[in-house]
């Protein structure tokens, strides 16, 4: 099996490369090949992804976030995942060249520099853990997704109200249909950090030894839920919408990033062990 994953290793990174390649060509040429093709990429890359996901984690006997490279091709995989159901709901292939750039070169780093740890404390192997880290990355990765939607749609709108008409303005969707987009990532986000933070809330206490509520990563979390929590009240509620809800998304981006990076490497408790 360990023949596979190396395969899998090399290989990973030219099927997301091949990927963005028609995706640019949509993007870039509005081919319409390139249009009918991009699906079978996107889901051939997609189920090549998770092959090696399960059989890393069957050869190994531990879910793939023992080490940073592992997380990575498992954070490829949650952005190609996220993207995959968002074009499905959208049926709009006109950003995917944008968004695939992040999990080929997540993979890519990944593929270089993967390998196998001698020794893996025992909470590393447990499945449940994987669960819990899985749907927190999937939730981290649609965030992403809905923090580029928004970035995107304010260039647009910039463009719009300067009468600047630019590649963004001739090839991107429309206004309304990348608010759809971010919405829908955004709720897909929010409903996996939901299950991540409920996951966490009931199991680690009992699992980890150092377990804390008031460790920073899981008060990150939180504050990253509560910030779309009010978006998405603010939507459904007050009717906010456009460019205050676009500029909210950035918003709730930037504290992502901020848990995932800063808060990850240099303030996290218990949550060092991964």
């Amino acid at each position: 099996m360990r023949l596979y994953l190396q395969i899998f290793e090399i290989l990973l990174p030219f099927f997301y490369f091949s990927t963005i390649w028609v995706y640019a060509k949509i993007f870039f040429r509005s081919n319409k090949l390139a249009e009918r093709l991009a699906p079978y990429f996107l889901y051939a890359t997609l189920l090549s992804h998770a092959c090696y996901i399960i059989i890393r984690t069957l050869e190994y006997s531990h879910p793939p976030i023992t080490t940073i490279f592992e997380i990575l091709s498992l954070i490829a995989f949650a952005v190609i995942f996220s993207y995959s159901y968002i074009e499905i709901r959208t049926r709009s292939k006109m950003t995917g060249y944008f968004i695939l750039m992040l999990p080929f070169f997540f993979q890519t780093i990944s593929s270089i520099f993967i390998k196998e740890l001698t020794v893996i404390p025992p909470i590393l192997r447990s499945y449940l853990l994987g669960f819990h880290v899985t749907s927190a990355l999937l939730g981290y990765a649609a965030i992403t997704i809905s923090g580029v939607y928004g970035f995107l749609y304010l260039m647009l709108y910039h463009d719009i109200k300067s009468s600047h008409f630019s590649v963004i303005y001739k090839r991107l969707p429309n206004l309304e249909i990348l608010e759809g987009m971010s919405f829908t990532a955004t709720v897909l986000g929010f409903i996996l950090l939901t299950i991540a933070i409920i996951v966490g809330l009931i199991w680690m206490p009992q699992a980890v030894e150092k377990f804390s509520y008031a460790d920073p990563k899981l008060i990150g979390t939180i504050a990253i839920w509560i910030v779309y929590a009010i978006g998405l009240a603010a939507k459904k509620i007050i009717g906010w919408q456009g460019r205050r809800i676009m500029v909210l998304s950035l918003i709730g981006f930037a504290v992502t990033m901020f848990s995932m990076t800063i808060i990850n490497m240099f303030f996290s408790g218990f949550h060092k062990f991964y």
